[in-house]
């Protein structure tokens, strides 16, 4: 490959990365980048996990061999098979040297150092190729992992040229991971409530139109538990709002637990006193169960007076739910019916007969036959 050609390659790997949305595209990119590069069959990303002290396969991308998933659950190598990643990776290149791709083959070592290492030379043969070029990535200073190319058997042997261009795309990558990382702790900013940690309602309206979508298309349950935290102003009043803090992150950490009762739940807080549950696949009984619980947990707290808790599920008798909007007016509508009445325990829209009042609530124009009672749904979901 000539140098244009070369740096065509390195500017695709770089756009590819660049382009991705999220961690898993980011290293489908960079090792189907790297695999197109140096004109290879296959290619893995691996990451050290020094905690763990093993090499954990990322992604697998080519031609793969029996067994080799894209994105493997649990394909992990206890590095100490792999000497190269404590050795070659730390010490080698702590000590000035640099952090230098080599090659290997089914038949022994070729080009670059360190050398022979049994399990890689074995596991060419295993799967049928003949030869890999392996590169070291370093992030942030350390080693973090590495960049594996190979070759189906009979194809030719990479050479010292390949070692020295893998390099150059290992940096690339690094460069890539580096730029996903702050990508997504942006993103995780941007959809977490400082406060609480738990989901900010950001994630709440992203999350919501998703699974309001499922439900149209596949009949998915989805169910919604809205509640206010009572009592939050007298805290804040009469001991502070350090105080008033301390009581949201507790509650917070109350709604999160409660949410673990249902699998996949999001827990949110709206803003304020106002937090939410947001449950996708689980019967409607489960999520008002874990609403109860919820509730007497609540009642548990050191400080505040419980929490007023409203739930509606496209599984009760609530009529079509074709948009977030409807879904999220009718919790509200319940959880406003249960402060209004001091319930100690949750409201649920659509239980109360055919003429629910919490749905009537729900459904009517605002300001109409309320007194203006009733609070305007919060959000900027249209109708």
């Amino acid at each position: 490959m000539g140098e244009d050609a070369r740096l065509a390659a390195v500017v695709a790997l770089a756009q590819g990365m660049a382009a991705a949305h999220g961690s898993r595209e980011a290293w489908r990119a960079a090792a189907l980048g790297a695999c197109r590069a140096l004109g290879g069959g296959f290619a893995a990303l691996s990451v050290w996990e020094r905690e763990l002290g093993r090499l954990r396969v990322l992604v697998n991308v080519g031609e793969r061999a029996e067994g080799e998933e894209e994105f493997p659950d649990d394909e992990s190598y206890p590095v100490h098979q792999f000497a190269e990643i404590t050795e070659f990776l730390h010490e080698r290149w702590a000590g000035g040297g640099e952090p230098d791709a080599w090659v290997e083959t089914a038949e022994g070592p070729a080009a670059g150092r360190p050398g022979y290492v049994h399990q890689r030379v074995a596991a060419l043969r295993r799967r049928g190729r003949g030869c890999c070029v392996v590169a070291p990535i370093v992030l942030h200073g350390r080693a973090w992992g590495e960049l594996y190319v190979a070759r189906p058997a009979g194809e030719p042997v990479f050479g010292r040229g390949d070692a020295d261009f893998a390099t150059v795309l290992a940096a690339v990558v690094a460069a890539g991971l580096a730029q996903t990382e702050r990508l997504e702790e942006v993103r995780r900013l941007a959809f977490t409530d400082a406060l609480t940690g738990l989901a900010n309602r950001r994630a709440v309206d992203a999350r919501l139109d998703e699974a309001v979508e499922r439900h149209r298309r596949e009949g998915a349950t989805v169910s919604l538990v809205v509640c206010d935290l009572n009592g939050l102003k007298r805290v804040n009043d009469t001991h502070g709002h350090a105080a008033g803090d301390r009581l949201l992150e507790r509650f917070g950490s109350v709604l999160s637990l409660c949410g673990a009762m249902l699998p996949g739940a999001l827990a949110a807080r709206l803003g304020g006193d106002e937090f939410c549950l947001l449950a996708v696949g689980p019967p409607a009984d489960a999520v008002v169960g874990a609403a109860r619980e919820l509730c007497r947990r609540a009642r548990e707290l050191e400080l505040g007076d419980g929490v007023a808790c409203g739930v509606a599920s496209t599984a009760d008798p609530i009529g079509p739910v074709r948009s977030a909007r409807r879904l999220f007016r009718l919790a509200d509508a319940a959880q406003y019916r249960a402060k209004a009445e001091g319930a100690d325990r949750p409201v649920v829209a659509g239980r109360a007969g055919p003429d629910d009042p919490v749905v009537r609530l729900a459904d009517q124009p605002p300001g109409e036959g309320d007194d203006g009672e009733r609070r305007r749904f919060r959000g900027r979901h249209a109708p």
